[in-house]
């Protein structure tokens, strides 16, 4: 029979940030539902009272927003289904496939180690032998049957566990609350997912998760439990590696269709198309490109693919992504003529950014107040002999090139002309007039620079040079 149109889901536990893997698997999720012409949706794993937080869940809600992992339709909270949760766990124990555990905890850990110690699984003695309804406290435990299990994961090819190594697990706590396990396989059901896409240190879960369904005579959804991230030194990402929230990466200037990229690239591969628009990331996406191996972090690879996606972005977004990073960069509001300077400058800003941040870097030279400060190494070229009366003429010279008439390919010409009349090697008055204009700060080519100054702050710079210098 054929499959429905898919149904993906991410399913986020809110105890932290966006993690970086967990932001992967979200888009690995909505990629395949946007190739099939599915629906992807998010569900809120927030049964764990004692962790979860709604700062925690903001958190990651703002992260997929600023993705652009926005979910089809609402946002399913788990802890709002308890009580159907619980429903299914009674209806379990009514067709023989659960029962209810009357151990005490003590007990139960007590049994639990004498299984161990004898390399069995967790069996409770009121597996077999029911107590009367209403007689103490007790959890509802799965039993599990006879056999083997066997997972035919997308990713991770055939799996198979013996039912005998499984625990007889708990569905529902003393206290009649869901646990996570349960929990799942209902609101996957509920929900109507198709396909699971996760990390796989959720594989064996879907080993027990697979018979809980069974029981339930459901469908089985469609299995694909990626590798995780680890980092440049092969081992399992931590603090230590930098960065794992989405937040940080976006604060460190990163954009969201250049991290997308990254993300979809870390640990699938299409041919050797490493830049993808998001329309040819939806069409080119399958689970049949992810590797089975864990992927690496690679700082320099994100770094490239982020500048790229900067390369592609029209000026008037750059700019009004970039704001926030050039406001905080100088610890103040642009001014009407800084944004217009930046505006001007942003096509020769793009090619040196790698991030927002960077960008904000590049762009200092633009924003510095007069006079400029001009110290050590940077003020040499001013000293050298001959250098001032050379800048006087300069500036004269760009003096009559009119407002108007302020263009790049102007000043180069102006440049170039100026040198070849004064037989000059172009660097004898191109340093000092760097060092005027930019005061030592990362700048493009001295006609960009010129360009993007403007005339009345261009000749102001240099002319400041020319009076604290002589």
């Amino acid at each position: 029979m054929a499959r429905k149109t898919p149904v993906t889901r991410f399913a986020p536990s809110p105890t932290g940030f966006l993690h970086i893997g967990g932001a992967r698997t979200a888009l690995f999720n909505y990629l395949f539902a946007r190739h099939h012409g599915g629906k992807y949706l998010l569900r809120i794993e927030d049964t764990d009272i004692a962790r979860s937080t709604p700062e925690a869940t903001q958190a990651i809600v703002d992260g997929l927003d600023w993705l652009g992992l926005n979910p089809d339709g609402d946002i399913v909270y788990q802890s709002r289904n308890a009580d159907r949760h619980a429903q299914i766990a009674h209806k379990l124990v009514k067709l023989g496939h659960a029962y209810r555990c009357y151990l005490t905890s003590e007990q139960a850990e007590d049994q639990r180690r004498i299984a161990q110690n004898e390399g069995r699984a967790f069996r409770s003695p009121y597996r077999e032998n029911a107590h009367p309804d209403g007689d103490g406290d007790y959890v509802v435990r799965f039993k599990v049957p006879d056999g083997q299990t066997r997972i035919d994961d997308l990713v991770q090819g055939h799996v198979s566990w013996e039912n005998s190594d499984f625990d007889d697990l708990v569905l529902l706590r003393a206290d009649g609350t869901p646990t996570y396990m349960l929990a799942v396989i209902v609101d996957d059901h509920d929900m109507g997912v198709t396909h699971v896409i996760r990390g796989d240190d959720h594989l064996i879960n879907a080993a027990r998760q697979k018979l809980m369904i069974e029981a339930m005579e459901w469908d089985v959804p469609d299995y694909a439990h990626v590798p995780l991230i680890h980092g440049p030194d092969g081992k399992k990402l931590s603090k230590r590696h930098g960065a794992l929230g989405v937040d940080a990466y976006r604060d460190m200037g990163y954009i969201a269709p250049g991290l997308r990229n990254y993300l979809m690239k870390l640990g699938w591969s299409h041919g050797d198309d490493e830049i993808f628009s998001d329309e040819n990331a939806i069409a080119a996406f399958n689970l049949s490109g992810i590797v089975k191996s864990p992927a690496r972090l690679d700082f320099d690879k994100m770094d490239y693919i982020n500048g790229q996606h900067i390369l592609l972005m029209s000026n008037e977004d750059l700019l009004a992504e970039a704001l926030p990073f050039l406001i905080g960069a100088n610890d103040r509001s642009l001014t009407d003529a800084e944004t217009v300077r930046v505006t001007r400058a942003v096509d020769a800003l793009k090619p040196r950014s790698k991030t927002l941040k960077e960008m904000a870097e590049q762009a200092r030279y633009l924003l510095l107040s007069r006079p400029l400060q001009i110290t050590g190494k940077t003020a040499k070229p001013l000293r050298r002999e001959g250098v001032l009366p050379l800048m006087q003429a300069l500036t004269l010279t760009l003096k009559s090139l009119e407002d108007t008439k302020w263009t790049a390919d102007a000043v180069h010409m102006i440049l170039d002309r100026f040198v070849s009349d004064n037989n000059i090697g172009f660097g004898k008055i191109g340093q000092p007039v760097r060092a005027a204009l930019t005061a030592g700060h990362p700048s493009p080519d001295l006609s960009q620079v010129i360009y993007a100054l403007g005339r009345e702050e261009t000749l102001g710079r240099l002319e400041d040079a020319l009076r604290y210098n002589s």
